[in-house]
């Protein structure tokens, strides 16, 4: 899906890391919540609360999810899901567009 119709955008932007980290919050009708941001390279540590899915639309990362120690690579089309209540580490290797989605459970 390239576009998102029917949705409220909330307008101010959730700034991370000195401006390293960008998104914006997608509120769609039936409840669910996405945000769209930019990571620019550099290695983070996140925090969830609920369980999310993070989809790679533009860019290269590698990713250590909760409890493991190796890194796995995502890419252009690629997602990968972190629990709820969990961190992990993520290495952007070049900008990377994402859209990271909000589940319950």
């Amino acid at each position: 899906m390239n576009e998102f119709e029917g949705v409220t955008v909330v307008k101010q932007a959730n700034i991370y890391f000195d401006g390293a980290v960008t998104s914006r919050i997608v509120k769609f009708a039936n409840g669910e919540v996405k945000t769209l941001g930019i990571m620019m390279p550099g290695e983070y540590t996140f925090s969830t609360d609920k369980r999310e899915v993070m989809e790679i639309l533009v860019g290269e990362v590698k990713v250590q999810l909760p409890g493991e120690e190796q890194w796995h690579h995502y890419a252009q089309g690629q997602s990968f899901d972190v629990a709820a209540q969990a961190s992990f580490n993520i290495l952007v290797k070049s900008v990377t567009d994402y859209c990271c989605s909000y589940l319950d459970g």
